[in-house]
């Protein structure tokens, strides 16, 4: 027995042969008898313990299991007993994504310094770490032994246990090799209780004995790992902190590499000893501090010193270190370092890139946050094409420059200028068409700042709204012709002189020219002539709006055609109109509403207009009185009433309705001007505005403040800490009172008003549905006819993918960005996961798509964006046929100018498609007057990227490791 303990002869042999069949390989599909870790810090960081969570995400997300790792019967038995699965563990893992190709663009690794090798470390280090966890592990007498137990000390243990108690304080019975399964794999890096012990010792064992009988690389590696991974609690504004490289960096701001070098090199003089001696205790520091790392790196610093030096001098006693050497060592002093050093910044090329693409995983796996998903370990490959990305971003970044600016003919009227070129910024994104997705290739901006226009934004982009007005309108001409083409002539004679405009023409074109079929019926339509002339007052919105062409010489009438083509805005603002007839025709119960006083549909909408504006205008009136407490409510009433006796009468009686005279009288005397004099003519204001003799409408118009602030000011009076929901249940029955003027019978027209601003709203709802299904990304449209001109704002990664549907002739194709994951490579739990090949979805048909397509191709041959016509070159060196819509946008907010933006989006050939943006952000942007011309020309300046991408072969080529069988 004794002979056993001290050699591991038959341990050596029995579980060697049992670690040999714990294999594992990957292979194409998934596996469906997986064991993955449920708890344990390594696990739980590097993501092992979430797979199957991500797993589900992704699949949610159109990810497909490609491979996946599978495990043999003899490793999934030891699995369900406990045991933690023997293979070899990284040392340093995290996030690494991947362009097309296989270039890395990102990478982050936990720990950052590590020691790559037992040859690496400095002999003053490796005895630091065995003289203090581990001293007979490297023993070479015994090369067989069970690196997981060492007998006297687990004896010494196990007496300690039995005469004190599992309370008891006690020495560790555990080896390093055991303590690694504890800190990787125990819950919470802890021992739960003598079977948790078993576990870590059995897993130990196991693992020990991976590679054969002979334990010796295995003993150099774990201590090599031990020194890697020791936990070293969390450092302020970076998070946990592993191993003792980067705990030397973050703790005392120590260079990993030079601290190696000291330890190494001989001391020859009194400096270099010195150095030495420090370097040595800072490496014992932190070898004792990771028995309790959150203690003696915080409140415990002086006890980890004195422990440290007690230390230093046992090990020189000992002879594992000189004398000398333990001397100044003990001279040195600890200096803890406060600041944490800056990561190195990516290349500017490939920050947008990276911060999106980690964005984008985020959301794919469930909203982690970046903090977790930089330490997954976890290969992405993505579809961005590097040198791609890498110039149009150092194109876009030279225009700071005039000389470039001037170069790129990006200089003179409608563009940029030489003395604000450093404050117009710009944004690239180009994707590529593939057999069933389209490819992200290009997405670049030239702000420096983690913020990605391209998808991170709401901007009003202008006439490029125009696309999506045209397309909600050749849908209904379609939509009409299919319902009618088979109708008799009576029946269309009724449409025309009765139906909505859209539906009068359909019907029209039908009885003069029969049915010729759905092309030349949408031929017709952009054939269609609108008045372009801007002296017509439009109702909508809920107010009367004048609009302008910004080219001042259109007029008269032209067709839907030559309005696109030069983007003449009050031919869309007629079309948006039509489209809102054609919608509000059709909402059920409604047919004579405006016309019939006595209609029974006229009352729910009046009120369902009362309720929406008074909710806007509580939204209004909360900001001013939110943080106001009684005495700030009662002077911010006084203010609006102007402090004129009658009016703050009126105001006051309305907030404090209960109040006394004596208040009431403290009031005025205190705000009123002039002065009330006498009792009398006080008690009088007192009676005369009292809340049972006036409603509230009338102490409204004696104070001349809007009912709803009144109410709202008394209601917070008395409900201070009231929230937004309570406000809008408590007032519902108040914002009908205070509308009760509109609902006289001699209000007819200022009813109407109103309800054609719900008409109008609701006929919203379904242009907004026929929105989305062609991937506009927000959630509302701006119920207005100025949204066919960009009110209601768009974003340009959206604007491409409608670009991209047009080009596909009518298919929404998905988009990806991240063609392929890889968890867990080389372990046991290997998961690759690959963005599913589904077919695309019919969103336009293809009749109304290849319209769209053939106007979007004669604004860029003979509108508005000529200067990219011919920008780009086929691989057959002809001039590429492209198309696309230009737009010029001014974001403001009441009256103040927000930014400026032009857009061009386009399509090149069959299969790119992307967007150019220009914009300047804040109030300077009301100096800058380029307009969409400024992206057009953008364009032809980034055509060599574009090319570049145009000549490489379709589809994702992003390099990767050849799938090897795995073992153990």
């Amino acid at each position: 027995m004794l002979f056993e303990f001290r050699t591991s002869t038959l341990q050596s042999f029995l579980l060697s042969q049992w670690a040999r069949q714990m294999r594992f390989t990957v292979e194409d599909g998934p596996a469906g008898n997986l064991i993955f870790p449920r708890t344990g810090p390594f696990d739980e960081r590097l993501g092992y313990s979430r797979l199957p969570e991500f797993i589900s995400a992704l699949t949610a997300k159109r990810f497909v299991v490609e491979r996946q790792v599978r495990t043999s019967g003899s490793l999934r038995t030891f699995q369900k007993l406990g045991g933690f699965p023997p293979y070899r563990e990284k040392t340093s893992a995290g996030l690494t994504i991947l362009a097309a190709g296989g270039r890395p663009y990102y990478r982050f690794r936990q720990p950052n310094a590590f020691y790559p090798s037992f040859g690496a470390v400095p002999a003053p280090v490796m005895a630091s770490l065995t003289f203090v966890e581990n001293r007979e592990l490297l023993d070479p007498q015994h090369p067989n032994r069970n690196p997981a137990v060492e007998w006297d000390r687990l004896g010494l243990a196990l007496f300690q246990f039995g005469t004190r108690g599992p309370d008891g304080a006690r020495p560790g019975g555990s080896t390093i090799a055991t303590q690694m399964e504890k800190l990787r794999h125990s819950a919470g890096g802890r021992t739960a209780g003598p079977s948790d012990k078993f576990r870590q010792m059995l897993s130990a064992s196991v693992r020990g004995y991976r590679d054969g009988r002979d334990t010796t690389a295995f003993r150099e590696n774990v201590l090599v790992d031990a020194l890697n991974l020791m936990p070293l609690a969390g450092f302020p504004n970076h998070g946990e902190v592993i191993g003792l490289g980067d705990g030397l960096t973050l703790w005392y701001g120590a260079d990993f590499a030079r601290v190696n070098r000291t330890l190494a090199a001989p001391a020859t003089t009194d400096f270099a000893l010195g150095r030495k001696g420090l370097a040595l205790k800072q490496v014992l520091s932190l070898v004792i501090a990771q028995r309790r790392p959150g203690y003696y790196l915080g409140k415990g610093r002086a006890e980890l010193e004195r422990l440290t030096e007690s230390y230093l001098r046992l090990m020189a006693s000992q002879g594992r270190i000189a004398a000398n050497l333990a001397e100044a060592a003990v001279r040195a002093r600890l200096k803890f370092n406060t600041v944490p050093p800056q990561p190195e910044p990516l290349p500017s090329a490939t920050f947008k890139a990276a911060t999106a693409m980690r964005s984008n995983l985020s959301r794919a796996l469930g909203g982690l946050p970046f903090y977790d998903l930089q330490r997954l370990d976890l290969t992405a490959e993505t579809t961005l094409n590097l040198p791609a990305q890498e110039r149009s971003t150092e194109i876009l970044r030279s225009l700071r420059d005039p000389e470039k600016l001037g170069a790129l003919g990006l200089g003179g009227f409608g563009l940029s200028s030489p003395e604000k070129a450093a404050r117009v910024h710009y944004s690239f994104t180009l994707y590529e068409r593939g057999p069933a997705v389209n490819y992200l290739r290009v997405q670049t901006d030239s702000l420096d700042e983690p913020l990605d226009v391209n998808v991170g934004t709401k901007l009003e982009l202008g006439s490029t709204a125009k696309v999506r007005t045209l397309i909600s309108y050749l849908q209904i001409i379609a939509a009409l012709y299919d319902q009618h083409r088979r109708d008799p002539a009576a029946t269309l004679q009724a449409m025309v002189a009765d139906g909505d405009p859209l539906s009068a023409w359909v019907a029209g074109q039908l009885l003069e020219n029969g049915d010729k079929g759905l092309p030349a019926m949408l031929d017709a339509a952009m054939e269609k002539r609108y008045s372009a002339a801007s002296g017509e007052r439009f109702f909508t919105a809920g107010g009367t709006h004048r609009f302008a062409n910004f080219n001042r010489r259109h007029g008269g009438y032209m067709t839907v055609s030559y309005g696109l083509q030069q983007s003449v805005n009050l031919v869309f603002i007629r079309m948006m109109r039509d489209i809102v007839d054609f919608h509000v025709a059709r909402i059920p119960d409604t047919k004579g509403i405006l016309e019939k006083p006595d209609h029974p549909a006229r009352m729910a909408y009046l009120q369902r207009f009362i309720d929406m504006e008074g909710r806007q205008y509580l939204a209004r009136f909360l900001p001013d009185y939110r943080n106001l407490d009684r005495a700030g409510i009662l002077s911010h009433i006084a203010e609006r009433a102007k402090f004129m006796p009658p009016r703050l009468a009126a105001a006051y009686r309305t907030v404090r309705p209960q109040a006394g005279f004596a208040e009431f009288s403290g009031f005025i005397n205190r705000w009123a001007a002039p002065k009330v004099s006498g009792d009398a003519a006080m008690r009088k204001l007192y009676e005369t505005y009292a809340p049972d003799r006036l409603n509230l409408a009338d102490r409204s118009y004696i104070s001349r403040i809007h009912p709803l602030e009144l109410w709202l000011a008394r209601f917070l009076y008395e409900r201070p800490t009231a929230q937004w929901r309570d406000i809008v249940a408590a007032g519902a029955d108040v914002r009908q009172e205070s509308y009760q003027w509109l609902l006289k019978p001699t209000r007819f027209h200022a009813q109407n008003l109103r309800i054609r601003t719900m008409l109008e709203r609701e006929a919203f709802g379904p242009i907004h549905q026929n929105w989305q299904r062609l991937g506009y990304p927000f959630g509302a449209l701006v119920p207005s006819y100025a949204t066919a001109i960009g009110t209601s704002g768009d974003r340009p990664d959206a604007l491409a993918e409608l670009m991209g549907i047009v080009m596909n002739g009518g298919y929404r194709q998905p988009i990806v960005r991240i063609d392929r994951l890889r968890f867990a490579e080389r372990t046991p739990y290997e998961t690759v996961m690959k963005a599913a090949r589904a077919n695309g979805q019919r969103v336009l048909r293809p009749d109304i798509a290849r319209v769209v397509r053939r106007g979007l191709i004669d604004v860029v041959q003979n509108g508005t964006a000529r200067r990219a016509d011919g920008a780009i070159a086929g691989p057959d060196g002809k001039p590429l046929v492209i198309g696309g819509k230009t737009g010029t946008g001014d974001n403001r907010q009441h009256s103040v100018v927000k930014s400026r933006t032009a857009t061009f989006v386009f399509f090149a050939g069959d299969r790119l498609f992307g967007t150019v943006t220009a914009f300047v952000e804040g109030p300077a942007a009301d100096r800058y007057n380029f307009t969409s011309a400024l992206p057009a020309q953008l364009f032809k300046a980034l055509a060599p990227v574009i090319e570049q991408v145009m000549d490489e072969q379709p589809g994702v080529r992003a390099g990767r490791t050849p799938d090897a069988v795995q073992k153990r």
